[in-house]
């Protein structure tokens, strides 16, 4: 039960993840991040001579997905490493992958003719993932739509390259599975295998839920996170736009492709609720959701809502809200309650972030600075691949991908879903066949009839 003294907090929106290369590059502001690799940054890492496995000062990375998320994550890995080079790139269509090198070419400035050296290795298509990670790459950068992601790390991993993937690694549960045997490769095969989930990676928060997960506030009885946030954009259809591509140009909006806004954006707080849990994975889920703020064509199939309840072994409760609705309060605050006291997390505002008794008293608070978590994110890879310690977020990742998606499950279909049956489940919302043309909008689930 929410304590009455946890009042929403109404400050101004959470950065929301977008991908399109021409609305502001998302939550990654890249063009920061590149200018300042061009230059010695204090992030980037000293390359020693020999430094990785294959006795090279270069690494050479690959980027699949050249939109504001893709584009970002090729600034932060520059960023990361002064050996890091831009060695191909791919996307779906050509106007975002000119996009995308430009912006980094000129945000890279002189720098950019020995770090940005894709030459003839720009690839279009939906085969260009092959394409990058066959042009002799050492890591790529997988930040394609999510509904591709497990197909891209498997070939990735196969062909042996180390992989970054952006969350979510899957919209359904056929992923999520094919998701968790990649890792056991990747772990077989020494080979890197980070997912995005960032906050993973903030100072901020992993202190803070070390002090929770080490009993500052005894055991944790509860939990509730959120991810209350304004509306994505939506783009008219093109005339010589088909039926598919006008769906992958709002494809934020199609489940098929993004697994809706609670698997896409919101999965990031489901993480965290997996995390004050131990990434213990919950029996089952139900959900409430829908859509009161969308309609026409270019809001496709999505919600705008969900309000989902986890149960865990031994009676144990995680709550969950989430939604995509314009005029409406913000809110990204994390709430962890147990036998002693409870924990406020915010990570947009680090020195907000305490432990407290019920009683007020303070129990621990963070003090300390904040780095750009994306930037720890590859600082982090980069220099696990020179140490030829490679970072595998698998298992928990896909697990946290997977609350999410049984959550989805339970709202569209107005059912309670347990793990098991999710994870045996044979839903695949993966076309048969995948070409520019026809191609119907699914109808919006109501719960109850399907």
């Amino acid at each position: 039960m929410l304590d009455p003294s946890d009042t929403l907090r109404t400050t101004a929106p959470a950065p929301v993840s977008t991908s399109p290369a021409d609305v502001n590059f998302g939550r990654r502001t890249f063009v920061a991040a590149v200018g300042s690799a061009a230059a010695a940054s204090a992030f980037a890492l000293p390359v020693a001579r020999a430094a990785h496995a294959w006795g090279s000062d270069t690494i050479k990375i690959g980027l699949v997905g050249c939109g504001g998320r893709g584009s970002g994550a090729a600034g932060q890995a520059l960023n990361a490493d002064k050996g890091v080079v831009l060695h191909a790139m791919g996307d779906v269509f050509k106007d975002r992958l000119d996009s995308s090198h430009k912006a980094l070419t000129e945000s890279m400035g002189e720098a950019a003719k020995d770090r940005v050296v894709c030459g003839d290795r720009m690839f279009t298509g939906f085969d260009c993932y092959k394409s990058v990670i066959d042009s002799g790459v050492d890591a790529v950068l997988l930040t394609s739509y999510p509904n591709f992601r497990a197909s891209h790390a498997a070939y990735a991993i196969e062909k042996g390259k180390h992989v970054f993937a952006e969350k979510p690694v899957a919209v359904d549960p056929a992923g999520i599975r094919k998701f968790l045997t990649i890792g056991e490769d990747a772990k077989k095969k020494n080979l890197s295998l980070m997912v995005g989930f960032c906050w993973r990676y903030h100072p901020a928060m992993r202190e803070a839920f070390a002090q929770v997960l080490g009993g500052a506030i005894g055991e944790v009885t509860s939990a509730y996170t959120n991810y209350l946030t304004g509306q994505l954009p939506k783009r008219k259809r093109e005339e010589a736009w088909t039926d598919l591509e006008f769906q992958m140009r709002n494809w934020w909006h199609h489940t098929w492709i993004s697994g809706d806004h609670i698997v896409e954006q919101a999965v990031h707080s489901v993480d965290r609720l997996a995390w004050a849990f131990g990434d213990r994975t919950p029996t089952q889920a139900h959900c409430l959701g829908g859509r009161m703020t969308r309609s026409g064509p270019e809001h496709g199939d999505s919600y705008d809502h969900f309000s989902a309840v986890y149960l865990y072994e031994g009676g144990l409760r995680g709550f969950h809200d989430c939604r995509q609705m314009p005029e409406c309060p913000s809110d990204n605050t994390d709430y962890i309650y147990g036998t002693k006291g409870k924990a406020v997390i915010n990570g947009w505002n680090p020195r907000s972030i305490k432990l407290t008794d019920y009683a007020g008293k303070t129990i621990w608070q963070y003090k300390g600075e904040s780095d750009d978590m994306y930037q720890v994110e590859h600082n982090e890879l980069f220099r696990g691949i020179r140490a030829g310690k490679p970072i595998n977020d698998l298992p928990h990742a896909a697990n946290s991908c997977m609350m999410a998606i049984m959550a989805r499950m339970a709202a569209y279909t107005g059912q309670t879903i347990t793990w098991a049956d999710a994870m045996a489940s044979t839903l695949d919302l993966q076309p048969a066949k995948l070409e520019f043309g026809p191609m119907p909008t699914p109808t919006v689930s109501i719960p109850g009839k399907k």
